[in-house]
């Protein structure tokens, strides 16, 4: 898989003139890390490493980095820096940033002579230009909104629209490496972990692929996927049984699901992330989307596969699972309990 991914971007350098230089935020996020790879595999551009902590800039220079410079969304004095010299943007943030990230939009939107291309990070479910999604409308509880967080998604890509900024947008399923980061105790102590989302069947996506569709986005430019909104989703639906199968067979050992109670998840993680995870037990996520194969030219990452491959950063998804990578929950917190106080700008 590491093989075709780096074949599929170094066969476009003999045809495609270099991008220039290429902010990656989010550099170290799960994500971001693949798109450094990608993009200094191509050879296409300068790739140019973010981080709050510059101490990061050996490990992101050994992905592929040609370039660390300090950068903080909740900075404003770092933006300048982080931009000069550059002629596109992959854009990737956590959830509980999604104010200073309209700002940094507005931001980006002052240089539109000098950026000519934009990649967002995102999800579906809530954009109304593709799409008519009513925020007031939930798809299965009478009365209820569309989930924050798609709400917010859809926000952190018109912000960009708005601003006026060539803008495509990678709308990801459920991300496979955040679907049991929260039960490592119990799957490593005990053989087993629960979730909520139990018989439902969801198209959980690989970021690999999110990554791999974002920069073959960068590589073949604005002029082909400006305005351009893809729904990125793994090849097959899986329920949390077939889930603990594929787990049970990388690990070698058995792995039980046991189903959790919403009301239990709604206690650990808050309200915010449970009304998210709706969607997840209500067949909106099941679906397969064809446009990772439309933008690559070939099929998506299976979980079997994303848990038995390394992927282009040097990491197994089991590796994954069990690393610090992607460790962004916690239970008892809920980092979403002011999202709700969010304007939008």
């Amino acid at each position: 898989q590491v093989d075709r991914l780096i074949v599929g971007v170094t066969s476009r350098r003999r045809v495609m003139a270099s991008l220039g230089t290429v902010l990656v935020t989010g550099s170290s996020g799960r994500i971001g890390k693949v798109v450094l790879a990608l993009l200094s595999k191509s050879g296409r551009c300068t790739a140019r490493a973010t981080a709050r902590d510059l101490a990061k800039t050996d490990g992101l220079k050994a992905l592929g980095a040609a370039e660390v410079v300090a950068f903080d969304l909740k900075d404003k004095n770092t933006w300048e820096g982080a931009v000069n010299g550059v002629s596109a943007v992959f854009s990737a943030s956590l959830d509980p940033l999604i104010s200073e990230h309209m700002e940094f939009a507005a931001f980006l939107g002052t240089k539109k002579e000098q950026i000519k291309h934009v990649v967002r990070i995102s999800c579906f479910g809530a954009d109304t230009n593709t799409n008519s999604y009513d925020k007031d409308k939930h798809v299965s509880c009478e009365g209820a909104q569309v989930p924050l967080m798609l709400q917010h998604y859809w926000w952190s890509e018109e912000c960009l629209i708005k601003a006026g900024l060539p803008t495509t947008s990678i709308r990801g399923n459920f991300f496979m490496n955040h679907l049991l980061k929260n039960e490592l105790e119990n799957i490593k102590e005990h053989g087993f972990f629960q979730s909520p989302l139990g018989n439902c069947r969801n198209s959980f996506v690989c970021t690999n692929d999110m990554a791999e569709a974002a920069v073959t986005c960068l590589l073949e430019g604005p002029e082909k996927h400006a305005n351009k909104f893809y729904d990125i989703t793994g090849p097959q639906p899986q329920s949390m049984h077939e889930v603990a199968a594929d787990l049970s067979k990388a690990l070698g050992k058995t792995i039980e699901y046991r189903p959790q109670d919403i009301d239990q998840f709604k206690a650990d993680f808050g309200p915010t992330r449970a009304e998210f995870f709706e969607y997840l037990r209500n067949g909106f996520y099941t679906r397969c989307s064809p446009d990772f194969y439309n933008i690559t030219g070939h099929k998506g990452t299976s979980y079997a596969e994303y848990l038995s491959t390394k992927g282009p950063h040097g990491e197994t998804g089991l590796e994954e699972l069990f690393s610090s990578a992607g460790a962004i929950f916690t239970k008892g917190v809920d980092q979403f309990k002011d999202l709700a106080n969010v304007q939008k700008k």
